[in-house]
């Protein structure tokens, strides 16, 4: 048994050099080769991001009731649908097509390599276009999965569709055009490598305008007025979305590189990774002091506030300022969840808090921290940061990127939200609400024997 399994890896090592040697003895051109290195980099990091759609699942799924995990952690395959279709049809036109200073016009219902000369903002890197679609599909499908976790447990189902296919059309792409497919705000050389501003603000901010609209769930506010806290059903499930999320964040940040040649992208995995671990630390710890107990949820977002902060910071700032950058992404963005919590927002998984207050911050830091050496190594945009001499210029156009991007999607959002909400209602009623939307919106529920002891269990008190 262990002969044969040894010679079956030996196959595989054997077909995996083959090519090599291959290309070896028919002596291909260096750029050939270059290419096929990038894209195969560039595609496994689209790997790494698709996936992180199943960290997404479990940590959704997990922060809510057991009434309601099928439904959420359903929504997520439905909404990844969603901003593929979308994204082919017109959102990779809009964000990336030539075009002007606030969205693409050209590129449209994407037909594949030959269409390259339709995306000149993409030309900087010779990975086939197949690929970059791809990874920036991912990336679209990040920032709608942001949002449909601050409507969970009270938005209808058609509401995930009809909104996600206008956040997916008219929303993110314009965004995305603005920074990174040649607009208004990549003239003003605004600095966000790998989506700060551009994915995490962009789908916090949709979320927090549909959570105001939604209202809060049935009993999260006591007649006081104090929140209620509404507990998750499994919180194992949030702590493996958490890892999985971590993990694909390597596809995130590193794979934004779209070449490993040079090395670069592995000082953007390193102020990745420690920013994240000492954004979990500071939340923990601040946690205790507030609660005086240690909250492992309160751990789990430090951690995704962390890597929200340093995804837009990561190739411009030095592993001393990402410690700095998770710290104060961690800790702030717990004490944000905390008051607006006491303000009356009812953000089930903490939408903003997570990726909105910290993708602010995230977009700020650069403007602040970034390193002029970096800038250069890198080929990055923009100038260096404050603290490195630069004085308050960069720190003025990350500013003005946020401000921008924030106003135009909340004002887009409210508009969308607020004609579905006048014309078909956005949320279930309060007889679905209770018997959860599992049941009343798939007529199944996703723990069905769980539920049904627990169906039995009320009528028998009911009874009594």
């Amino acid at each position: 048994m262990k002969k044969k399994m040894l010679m079956m890896f030996l196959g595989m090592i054997t077909l995996m050099i083959y090519p090599v040697s291959a290309f070896a003895a028919e002596g291909p051109a260096a750029p050939d080769l270059q290419i096929g290195l990038d894209t195969a980099f560039t595609f496994l990091a689209f790997i790494l991001v698709f996936f992180m759609q199943s960290g997404f699942a479990l940590l959704e799924a997990g922060s809510v009731r057991m009434k309601n995990a099928g439904h959420v952690a359903g929504k997520t395959v439905l909404t990844l649908a969603i901003a593929s279709l979308c994204f082919w049809a017109l959102g990779f036109g809009l964000g990336f097509g030539n075009g002007n200073s606030f969205f693409g016009t050209t590129g449209f219902l994407y037909g594949g390599d030959s269409a390259a000369s339709a995306f000149e903002s993409l030309a900087f890197s010779d990975v086939t276009l197949n690929t970059k679609f791809l990874f920036q599909m991912a990336f679209a499908a990040v920032s709608l999965a942001i949002v449909s976790g601050g409507m969970a447990e009270r938005a209808k189902l058609s509401v995930y569709i009809i909104f996600g296919i206008l956040f997916s059309v008219v929303i993110y792409p314009v965004v995305a055009h603005w920074v990174w497919g040649g607009g208004w705000l990549a003239e003003l050389s605004m600095q966000d490598y790998a989506g700060s501003t551009v994915v995490h603000l962009t789908g916090a901010t949709a979320a927090v305008v549909a959570t105001i609209l939604l209202k809060p769930r049935l009993g999260k506010f006591n007649k006081e007025g104090k929140p209620v806290i509404i507990p998750g059903h499994n919180q194992v499930f949030t702590v493996l979305g958490v890892i999985i999320l971590w993990f694909g964040w390597f596809g995130f940040n590193p794979g934004s590189a779209m070449s490993p040649m040079g090395g670069f992208f592995g000082h953007v995995a390193l102020t990745t990774n420690i920013a994240a671990a000492a954004g979990g630390l500071a939340a923990l710890a601040a946690s205790w002091l507030y609660f005086g107990k240690s909250d492992i949820p309160a751990m789990l977002n430090g951690v995704l506030a962390a890597l929200v902060a340093i995804t837009g910071a990561c190739a411009f700032v030095e592993p001393w300022a990402a410690i700095i950058i998770g710290l104060i992404a961690g800790a702030f963005t717990f004490m944000t969840s905390q008051w607006l919590e006491r303000a009356g927002l009812d953000d089930p998984i903490y939408a903003f808090s997570v990726h909105g207050i910290a993708g602010m911050w995230g977009a700020l830091s650069t403007g602040l921290f970034a390193a002029p050496d970096l800038i250069e190594q890198g080929g990055l945009v923009g100038k260096a940061g404050l603290f490195y001499g630069g004085g308050f210029h960069q720190l003025g156009v990350q500013a003005l990127g946020v401000v921008g991007t924030f106003v135009f999607v909340a004002v887009m959002s409210f508009i969308i939200l607020y004609v579905m909400k006048m014309v078909m209602g956005i949320r279930v009623t309060e007889e679905e609400e209770l018997m959860g939307l599992d049941i009343s919106e798939h007529g199944t529920y996703g723990y069905p024997e769980q539920m049904k002891l627990i169906s039995e269990s009320e009528s028998k008190t009911l009874k009594h």
